[in-house]
Formats: structure tokens, sequence, C-alpha cells
């Protein structure tokens, strides 16, 4: 098993990437908090793992918020021992984000405070638990759209995941001898609900799926063995890598500088 004796903490783990990467980090052989503002359906994922022989706890918590998060971290260590994978995952794409002139001040503040901060505040309480295991992963959900803009205007979600990326990179150099890996991970257009429900009409889905070279939206399932491979020995010598998953649609529209 690729995460036998690892324990993860995963925001966002009542769906989407959270929920898949969850379930297959468990079956990989780690220990699993997962924790979310959803509690139903975050409590459904912790029972299903241990439902199949896993072990996992759910957690409320509101990346937002720094109590939430360095308390996330206590249970981690309380439960389990240690923290040595820690993802920061969890985000929100707001409707009515749009372009400068559209989007409002509330709109921005919200999307910052849990695209932007709640990576900070995750990294702020996880990389210390992880130094005292003796190192570990961190993994942070970026996206596509901090390379290379999005066709439909979200702005405050493109630029709160360009934060992610830069944050991503200067403490993977801050904290490379520490034998903590700090790497970000960028899905490109997912066939998630989240996703979905933004692009809530059959135009807007064809305006995103057309750049796309491969001609499908990806899979949360696919992001998620993305995310299983930054969090193993296997990504030993990977770190502050922009880990793009994402069908084709940057090789096609992005030039390297």
């Amino acid at each position: 098993m690729r995460l036998a004796k690892h324990v993860a903490l995963i925001t966002g783990g009542a769906s989407g990437i959270g929920r898949e990467s969850a379930l297959l980090f468990a079956a990989e052989g780690a220990a699993v908090v997962v924790c979310d503002v959803t509690d139903e359906a975050g409590e459904g994922v912790a029972a299903e793992i241990r439902s199949a022989g896993g072990r996992a706890v759910y957690l409320h918590a509101d990346v937002s918020l720094d109590a939430d998060c360095a308390n996330m971290v206590r249970v981690a260590q309380s439960e389990f021992g240690k923290l040595t994978v820690l993802f920061n995952n969890a985000g929100i794409m707001i409707g009515d984000d749009g372009d400068a002139q559209t989007t409002t001040e509330d709109i921005w503040d919200r999307t910052m405070a849990v695209n932007l901060k709640g990576v900070f505040l995750g990294c702020r309480h996880g990389i210390p638990a992880l130094r005292e295991a003796g190192g570990g992963s961190v993994i942070n959900t970026a996206s596509f759209v901090a390379l290379m803009g999005a066709a439909t205007p979200q702005l405050a979600y493109t630029a709160s995941k360009g934060g992610v990326l830069a944050m991503t990179r200067e403490l993977a150099v801050v904290h490379a001898r520490e034998n903590i890996r700090v790497n970000a991970l960028c899905p490109g257009p997912l066939r998630t609900k989240l996703l979905m429900d933004f692009l809530d009409t059959e135009e807007k889905r064809e305006r995103r799926l057309v750049h796309v070279p491969m001609g499908r939206f990806g899979e949360a399932s696919e992001m998620a063995r993305a995310a299983l491979f930054l969090a193993s020995d296997d990504a030993s010598y990977v770190n502050g890598a922009t880990f793009t998953v994402d069908g084709g649609i940057s090789a096609a529209y992005v030039t390297p500088e």
C-alpha cells in the first residue's frame, strides 16, 4: 500500500476531489481525517471508509477560521498520533463571481477567505505537525485557471488560485530541508458539482469544454490519483511543482516564458 503508516488530513473532503481522495488514500493504507462544513456528507465519507475496514474520522472545519484549522490538526494528532499528509483541498466557486466590474467585494472577500486564506491557515497549523512527524507532503489544490485565465469570467476564483500557486512555491523552498514537500495540484475543468453549478448552462459548459484537447471534462477520481502520487513516496523528489492535470488545455494555450 502506497500510504501505509501515513495519516492524511483532507479539507473539502465531503465531495468532489476531496471525497475521492479520502476513499483512495484510505484504500492505500492511510488513516484519514475528513474535514468539511457539510456534515452529513462528510460523516458519510468517513463511515464508508470505516465500513471498508479503513481508519477515518470526520470533523466539521471551516478553513477560513484559524481556530478550526488548529483544531483539525490537533484531532489528526490525537486520533492517529501524527500528521504526514496535508491536503488543502477545500474551495468555493460563487456563481456571481465575474469580471472586475461585476464581482462584488463580498464575493471577492469570501472567495479569498476560503480558497487562499484557508490554504494559508492549513499550512500554518499543519506544517509544524508534519515537522514533528519527521516530514511529509503538503498538497494545495490550485487550478488551471491560475495559469491561463478562464474563458467564463470568475475573477476572484482565478486570483485566489494564483495566490495558492505562489504560496506553494515559497513554502516548498522554505521547508525543503525539513523533509517537507509542498506541491500544487492544478486540475483542469472537472465534471464535479462545484464546476457544473457554476457553468449552469449548456452554452457555458461548451465554451469551457471546447478548449480541452481531450474533449471532455475530467473526473474527481482522476485528480485523486494525481494527489495520491504527490502524497506518496513515489513523489519523493517532487517539490514546489505545479502538477497540472487538465486534459491538455494548458499545453494548447499557455506559451512557456
